[in-house]
């Protein structure tokens, strides 16, 4: 079907569940709580500090769960490609197109498991550090003094890794908006994406909420061990 002056009429878009509750607030929960960690350590409120570590390494240890076995959109093996496809995905960042990404494309898909295990580092790390005034994590004592300064000192080099990957994640999300018109971050927001409606047939399927508190319990109860063994 054609309009007025033979431009072709534009698809329907409808709006369609692409994010999980769950894969939201484990996202913007990680945002803040950067954040709040960088300041207390700032603020010498290094018993903040490490609650909030605390918080995050339960928050991706869950996020690991539900990657396994939670939402279609939230399991790595639905959205890690060849790291191949992720390259020629970004060959064509400047190509004008329409979004009809389900959940993660084939690049950030990666940018995801990259941001992950860099915070999965900077939280396990600051398990370990120990630097003999304001900071003791709570295994540091069970190892010995030169494995803790090691760790301190990954602790540290890892948070200028982790800031250059959150620049680079913000940088990606801009490129989006301004090369493809792809706005990323409503739809993280409010889990819905408008697309086409030939692809609203392709809506994720959610995982059970009581399984993720089942996760969430299971990730709180072995940080919560952890934490007690200082």
């Amino acid at each position: 079907m054609q309009r007025a002056g033979g431009r072709q009429a534009a698809e329907p878009l409808v709006r369609v569940k692409v994010w999980d509750g769950w894969v939201r607030a484990v996202h913007w929960s990680l945002v803040g709580l950067i954040g709040f960690s960088w300041w207390a350590a700032r603020a010498g409120r290094m018993e903040w500090h490490m609650l909030s570590g605390e918080v995050i390494l339960t928050l991706l240890l869950f996020r690991l769960g539900w990657g396994i076995a939670g939402s279609d959109t939230a399991r790595f093996a639905r959205f890690l490609r060849s790291p191949a496809e992720g390259l020629r995905h970004l060959r064509h960042l400047p190509r004008r197109e329409p979004d009809t990404e389900i959940g993660h494309n084939a690049a950030g898909g990666w940018m995801v498991l990259a941001m992950i295990l860099v915070l999965l580092a900077q939280a396990v790390s600051g398990l370990f550090t120990d630097d003999g005034i304001l900071a003791k994590g709570p295994l540091a004592r069970r190892v010995p003094p030169g494995v803790a300064d090691a760790a301190r000192g990954v602790h540290l080099l890892n948070f200028d890794v982790l800031l250059a990957a959150v620049a680079l994640h913000v940088l990606a999300v801009l490129a989006y908006a301004a090369l493809k018109r792809h706005d990323l971050v409503r739809p993280m927001v409010t889990g819905f994406k408008r697309m086409p409606a030939a692809l609203a047939a392709r809506a994720p399927r959610l995982g059970s909420p009581w399984l993720a508190l089942a996760l969430l319990a299971a990730a709180a109860g072995v940080v919560t061990v952890i934490a007690r063994q200082g």
